[in-house]
């Protein structure tokens, strides 16, 4: 058998393994998930109003439009932070892979040593993308609507999703293998969680004082954010798009390199 058929053969058997850990221990997923649909339904009914109010008569005048409004308004951001919830899970499952004897086993096996990664990242990508579509649902459910969006716009708000997850992902596995523990992966991955709520997901940055708009402005969720509320709701983008898709190449790269060199450290 070739490499790359080994590779591909066990990539896909570590893929099957942690989509049955995610299935068999739903609790995680489901805690991390509740996160951001919580957040979404604060946001909206509860601060909705005063909130648009707040970012100026632009968003509507009376109260039904205010909520309309800030819907469309918040609701990249909140799908943006549905990932990086959903990440923390996959640096709590590296960890305890790390920390449990399971790692060591496959050191021994005759495996393609990368596969192990690799199911990791690609079962975290499809529960982040699984994660985004239900929290989507939730958002149609209680008002969200994108008309002026095109079919090649939603593709590419997919694309975007899936290259934020992917980063993220990566980030994510090099806090898990780095961890003593689980609780100490859920501690380091917690920036992931942090950041968006930091961003021009619930006001603009133009909204926030001027000694905060710097942390807002310059990282990656921002760009990413307002990339995703351009394509689904046709604002001006700009050029958060390419800053948007440089921080998901650079996180990737990092996050590759980070996991891949503490995964081919000799276990002390």
């Amino acid at each position: 058998m070739s490499s790359l058929s080994l590779a591909v053969r066990d990539s896909n058997t570590m893929l099957r393994r942690n989509l049955l850990h995610a299935r068999r221990y739903p609790s995680l997923t489901l805690n991390l998930l509740l996160t951001p649909i919580v957040l979404l339904l604060l946001f909206v009914y509860v601060f909705g109003d005063v909130m648009s109010a707040g970012m100026g008569g632009g968003m509507g005048g009376g109260g039904g439009a205010d909520r309309s409004a800030y819907i469309a308004y918040v609701v990249p951001g909140i799908l943006m932070m549905t990932i990086g919830g959903t990440v923390v899970g996959t640096a709590v499952s590296v960890s305890n892979d790390m920390t449990e004897g399971i790692i060591a086993r496959f050191r021994t096996m005759a495996i393609h040593r990368g596969s192990v990664l690799i199911g990791h990242v690609v079962g975290s990508v499809l529960q982040c993308i699984a994660s985004v579509v239900l929290v989507g649902a939730v958002a149609v459910a209680i008002g969200f609507r994108s008309t002026d969006a095109t079919a090649l716009e939603w593709l590419a708000a997919l694309g975007l999703l899936a290259l934020v997850a992917l980063a993220l992902t990566w980030i994510a596995v090099g806090m898990g293998m780095i961890s003593p523990n689980a609780e100490a992966a859920s501690n380091n991955a917690l920036p992931l969680v942090v950041l968006p709520l930091i961003s021009s997901a619930f006001v603009p940055v133009e909204a926030m004082p001027g000694w905060f708009r710097p942390i807002a402005e310059y990282q990656p969720f921002t760009p990413a954010i307002e990339t995703l509320r351009g394509l689904l709701l046709g604002t001006e983008i700009g050029y958060n798009g390419w800053l948007a898709v440089a921080w998901c190449l650079a996180l990737s790269a990092l996050g590759y390199a980070w996991s891949k060199a503490t995964f081919n450290r000799d276990p002390k």
